[in-house]
């Protein structure tokens, strides 16, 4: 039973931006087509020595969430890309994800998609990794060293400490941190490895890494 909604093909939109734009951003989205989103807060690291000097390396960011159907997103982030500038250095990076199935959504229905994608490769990356709380710059140390240009952290969760939610049977509280890394596909092999060896990954409760592949980017430079 359809309930009258075809099934489509649907991404996940990511964009981080400086603190205070997402909002700004949001709204916009909602103007192309995008039925709306969750800004969560994080930090974006530099790697500049000049910038970490002067005590500036850590930069406060925000990261938008947005889910549309396909057509819609990279129509959408074409023309937020146009109005915001993301082109230019330091205005934004956006990228976007597939998504195969999704639960409670009134807008689409998604819930048992197959997306054949034969022999394409797609040129990027995004390594997420969670870590205990503290453990994230050293997340980014560890990227840096193979190649990695930097990532963006942000807390597991914001609500209170008794609180607890699960993603992959492993408890994300305050005390944990997410670092999120978007990679060249080429580099992606050598950054996690450098990741898993610093920080011990292999090791029962060091924390966890997963990788998804990067259908759309903007504002990547090399």
């Amino acid at each position: 039973m359809d309930n009258g909604m075809d099934i489509v093909e649907i991404e996940l939109i990511c964009v981080i931006v400086n603190f205070g734009m997402g909002s700004k951003m949001l709204k916009s989205a909602k103007h192309h087509g995008i039925h709306g989103g969750t800004i969560s807060l994080a930090k974006g690291t530099i790697n500049s020595r000049i910038l970490d000097y002067m005590g500036l390396s850590d930069v406060r960011k925000e990261i938008l969430y947005m889910v549309a159907e396909k057509k819609t997103a990279y129509e959408a982030l074409d023309k937020l890309n146009k109005e915001y500038k993301l082109n230019k250095p330091n205005h934004g990076i956006a990228y976007t994800t597939s998504i195969s199935a999704a639960v409670g959504m009134r807008c689409y229905k998604c819930e048992q998609v197959d997306i054949e994608k034969g022999e394409e490769e797609t040129m990027y990356k995004v390594i997420t990794v969670i870590v205990d709380k503290g453990k994230a710059e050293d997340v980014v140390d560890a990227a840096t060293k193979a190649g990695s240009k930097g990532g963006t952290i942000m807390n597991g969760r914001g609500s209170g400490i008794h609180e607890t939610s699960k993603l992959f049977s492993m408890d994300i509280e305050p005390e944990r941190e997410i670092v999120i890394i978007l990679s060249e596909t080429s580099m992606t092999q050598a950054i996690v490895t450098s990741i898993r060896k610093e920080l011990h990954m292999d090791e029962p409760g060091k924390g966890i890494i997963y990788i998804q592949d990067v259908n759309k980017t903007y504002g990547i430079y090399k």
